[in-house]
């Protein structure tokens, strides 16, 4: 964009709704993925309609933009490849109705999910999509990538919380797609189209969640294991007592070290695999699910089982699983982080593979995640940073695709594809559909300026080169 286009787009966004400070250029250029790219200028969004001016502009100049939450995704996808605007949606960030007779509430795209889930427990209910950057991701983000969380194995994904989207159209055109009812089947089902469509045929505006009756009360377990596979094995027979947790967490031996080397966890001697059970409910069926989890697991080989039913006791015990993730960081900045999700009886299978992989490359590979739904989260951990090492850390990462694949398994349980994953897509997508959804992109983007370089594999290099 020439000084001509930027003052032509202040004039239509407001001019004080622009920035090309070059700190915002920069904080505006990535998300939680080291992948970046350089916008030409920054729009803080104010409302619906002057979204739709920056979309009609968009068409005109041909222009892309990028739409923004928190910036906390792990695929790339905010990331403006293309330069261009990044709009940035975290001010529009009011909560404007919880229903509690229809059990519904009403929300803007920059609320944080945790300030939801808090606003609605005054009220008794429960808005249980739990995704880790939980308070501080955005639901307009989770909407888009269609998050999942801890709490998926029970409750499901946010798709199975939304009811109506408001969306802005690349062209500029402003839906409303699906209903504040709780059963819909009127035409096609634009709504899901929009969940998980990463912010490349939308931008929403406004949405409406459905809530249900806060659980009477909730339990943990942490099960520690001498090895992962006993872990592993442990999640398809807790699930077939049967028990449905609305938690099942699973940490493997490399995690726990690296835990254990910035803080006190408290772990028995030779612990190699950490499995988290949390059930809710009744008091009474907990209670009951809680003793069938401990026995469960004591049967697979569980060396310690420590139970938590109180508040302060349940937080001290997901502090190991909260002390992850900073961990990883701390040990290895340049880590290649990926999410892989098999069928659940796969699982022990998929830490096999993963395994073998690792030892193949002599390269240590830390693996967590939401094992009750079969989503691994694989971290690769490269010595050091020099070109050889890190290309071979992302080869590792295309063979843990390829072995997620063989056992009927998806490239991304939740944090979607983006940039990051584009060229793998041909391995879980036949060409037919591929350009199926090409052509979908192409219906509601002509002009291809919404999120443009996402997804689509070759998209990032063949696109860019011709921007």
């Amino acid at each position: 964009m020439d000084r001509t286009d930027i003052r032509a787009l202040e004039a239509v966004v407001g001019r004080a709704n622009v920035s090309r400070a070059p700190e915002d250029l920069v904080c505006y250029a990535g998300d939680a993925t080291r992948t970046v790219g350089r916008p030409d200028a920054v729009v803080r969004a104010d409302g619906v309609a002057q979204i739709q001016r920056l979309m009609r502009f968009a068409n005109a100049y041909r222009i892309p933009v990028y739409p923004r939450g928190a910036g906390t995704g792990l695929t790339g996808g905010a990331v403006p490849v293309q330069g261009g605007v990044v709009l940035d949606l975290a001010m529009m960030n009011r909560i404007l109705d919880i229903n509690t007779d229809n059990l519904t509430a009403t929300c803007q795209p920059g609320v944080v999910p945790a300030a939801l889930q808090a606003a609605v427990e005054k009220h008794g209910l429960f808005y249980p999509p739990d995704p880790a950057s939980n308070d501080t991701s955005t639901i307009g983000g989770n909407v888009a990538e269609n998050a999942g969380g801890l709490r998926a194995v029970k409750y499901g994904v946010t798709r199975d919380y939304v009811l109506r989207l408001e969306v802005v159209l690349p062209t500029g055109v402003l839906i409303t797609c699906g209903a504040e009812t709780h059963k819909n089947v009127t035409g096609y089902d634009l709504t899901r189209l929009m969940i998980g469509s990463e912010g490349t045929l939308g931008i929403i505006t406004e949405i409406v969640v459905r809530l249900i009756p806060a659980p009477e009360h909730v339990a943990t377990v942490l099960c520690q294991f001498s090895d992962l596979e006993a872990a592993a094995a442990t999640v398809s027979a807790i699930v077939a007592v049967p028990i449905v947790p609305r938690a099942l967490e699973l940490i493997d031996g490399a995690c726990i070290r690296l835990i254990q080397d910035v803080s006190d966890v408290g772990l028995a001697d030779g612990c190699g695999a950490i499995l988290l059970v949390e059930v809710d409910g009744p008091r009474e069926s907990v209670d009951r699910d809680v003793r069938r989890a401990e026995a469960v697991a004591r049967e697979q080989g569980a060396i310690a089982a420590d139970r938590a039913e109180t508040a302060a006791d349940r937080d001290r015990l997901w502090t190991v699983r909260r002390s992850i993730s900073p961990a990883l960081v701390a040990a290895c900045p340049n880590r290649v982080n990926e999410d892989v999700c098999v069928p659940r009886d796969r699982l022990v299978d998929l830490c096999r593979r993963i395994g073998e992989i690792s030892d193949r490359h002599g390269i240590e590979i830390a693996n967590f995640g939401h094992a009750g739904d079969g989503n691994v989260h694989v971290n690769i951990l490269p010595p050091n940073s020099d070109p050889a090492t890190m290309h071979l850390a992302h080869e590792m990462a295309g063979e843990v695709f390829r072995a997620t694949i063989d056992l009927g398994g998806t490239l991304s349980g939740e944090h979607g594809i983006g940039t990051t994953k584009a060229d793998f897509l041909g391995l879980e997508l036949a060409p037919e559909v591929i350009e199926l959804e090409r052509g979908i992109k192409r219906l509601f983007d002509p002009n291809n300026v919404l999120n443009p370089g996402k997804i689509f594999p070759a998209a990032v290099a063949a696109e860019a080169g011709g921007a």
